[in-house]
């Protein structure tokens, strides 16, 4: 599968649909539509991660630093990584929290739920 970044919107909110593999060498890409994403003035981003097959530190880095640049314009960002993913769940759910950053993102199963208005109320359903 070729790696993907599409963009979108709904309810107010940015949506970059990724898909494939996060990698060192694809990571760049979504690093650069986060930082266009904002340079555009659209600071309240949803990274819908439901479609990566596989991620590693390099992309998990792009996300840390799209969470602390979305910070930094007092933005939100909110990932999706479903319980149920490509094969036997989230790669990215798995790696977070391999390295001990997932409690870090504010987590949804759907975009859906990600972007209605009381979202913040039930932020990260998944660890429930």
């Amino acid at each position: 599968m070729a790696f993907k970044v599409n963009d979108g919107e709904r309810g107010g909110w940015s949506v970059l649909l990724v898909s494939g593999e996060l990698d060192l060498m694809t990571s760049p890409v979504l690093r650069q539509r986060v930082h266009d994403v904002v340079a555009e003035g659209r600071h309240s981003l949803v990274v819908d991660l439901s479609e990566v097959l596989f991620c590693d530190s390099s992309g998990i880095g792009v996300l840390i630093a799209a969470r602390r640049l979305i910070r930094s314009c007092q933005g939100r960002l909110r990932l999706i990584l479903p319980a149920e993913g490509a094969v036997d769940g989230s790669h990215v759910n798995r790696v977070l929290g391999a390295l001990g950053v997932r409690r870090l993102f504010d987590v949804y199963p759907d975009v859906m739920t990600a972007t209605e208005d009381d979202a913040d109320d039930e932020a990260d359903p998944l660890s429930a």
